[in-house]
């Protein structure tokens, strides 16, 4: 698995990927500093195998501002019991840990942003570490990959889960049918504007079946949001011949985003107000979103408008934007998967 030009990585793992049964442990790398001089960062892991099968890679906390991924998975972790197993499930529910105790989207020791550092380096910054272990120890090893995502403390999502338009079609047609079963509320073809250096642009590099979500946002979790969370790791699991028994499907909506109109972006900063709501319709050259100049009084608000028709899939969150903040997605009805 390592790349013979490369040095091994710094982080021990305190499991065993090849043993059965269930294992709670870290990934520990080292990490000196002022209050600790041999000092580590512990990433909980946790690994449920029971002979020879798939494996499943869960994730969540890549950014360590949404939650409704690592409750998921630290209850999953928690209860999942390898009789119910064929295969492996490896389970990270705080990826980027001192984010994740930071409550903050990127890391406070090097602010670096985990999902933009891939495929990390094993002599770089800390967060540039664990890319670096995910990429060449942890992917390697997956056959599905699951990585949760929601809105953080800027964004507020329909709750969505998702896989990528690929250049490869089988893969897409397999990440697509990983999606419907997952059964979230909404489905959604993504197109990212910046794929760069991204998780799930890593997985995808490797043939990986990578599917991911956005569940919500505001920088909390919802009952809602964090049920969908539960009941699509176990679908999913269950869809990938992984854990026995039969899926709880619910209907989903299939959305696509097309293309970069999908994206509104505001251009000076103020006090956003939202003209609509989440999943609410939208045409061609409506008002999504005004702000307001606060500086002083007697001046009007910057209208944005939609680029394109579709319905409202994402919104800036705090009341205040600044300038080239995003502060609207949208997306247009999509057709269900062929199975």
């Amino acid at each position: 698995m390592l790349a013979s030009n490369l040095h091994p990585s710094p982080i021990t793992p305190t499991v065993d990927f090849d043993a059965d049964g269930v294992q709670h442990g870290f990934l520990r790398l080292p990490f000196s500093r002022d209050d600790s001089a041999w000092g580590s960062v512990m990433i909980p892991i946790a690994v449920i195998k029971n002979g020879t099968g798939p494996t499943a890679l869960l994730t969540g906390g890549n950014h360590g501002d949404e939650y409704e991924g690592p409750l998921a998975l630290y209850e999953l972790a928690r209860t999942l019991q390898p009789d119910r197993v064929t295969g492996t499930v490896i389970i990270a529910p705080a990826m980027n840990y001192p984010a994740f105790r930071a409550a903050s989207r990127t890391s406070p020791i090097d602010k670096g942003n985990l999902n933009r550092l891939f495929p990390g380096r094993p002599d770089g910054t800390v967060t540039e570490k664990i890319a670096d272990y995910f990429q060449r120890y942890l992917l390697p090893r997956a056959d599905i990959v699951l990585d949760y995502h929601s809105g953080g403390r800027t964004l507020d999502f329909l709750p969505f889960c998702a896989a990528h338009i690929l250049p490869d079609k089988t893969q897409e047609a397999r990440a697509f049918q990983a999606v419907e079963a997952f059964a979230a509320p909404y489905s959604v073809r993504m197109l990212e504007i910046d794929a760069i250096g991204m998780y799930d642009t890593a997985a995808e590099e490797m043939g990986k079946v990578f599917v991911t979500t956005e569940l919500g946002g505001g920088g909390t979790a919802r009952a809602e949001t964090v049920r969908i969370a539960r009941r699509g790791a176990m679908n999913l699991l269950i869809h990938a011949g992984i854990v026995a028994g039969e899926p709880d499907i619910k209907p989903t909506r299939w959305l696509d985003m097309p293309s970069d109109d999908c994206f509104a972006f505001a251009e000076e900063d103020g006090m956003i107000e939202t003209m609509v709501d989440l999943g609410e319709p939208v045409g061609k050259g409506e008002v999504v979103a005004r702000v307001h100049p606060i500086g002083r009084t007697g001046l009007a608000p910057r209208e944005i408008r939609a680029r394109m028709s579709g319905l409202l899939a994402a919104r800036h969150f705090p009341g205040l934007v600044k300038a080239g903040d995003c502060v609207s997605v949208l997306a247009v009805e999509g057709e269900p998967v062929e199975p």
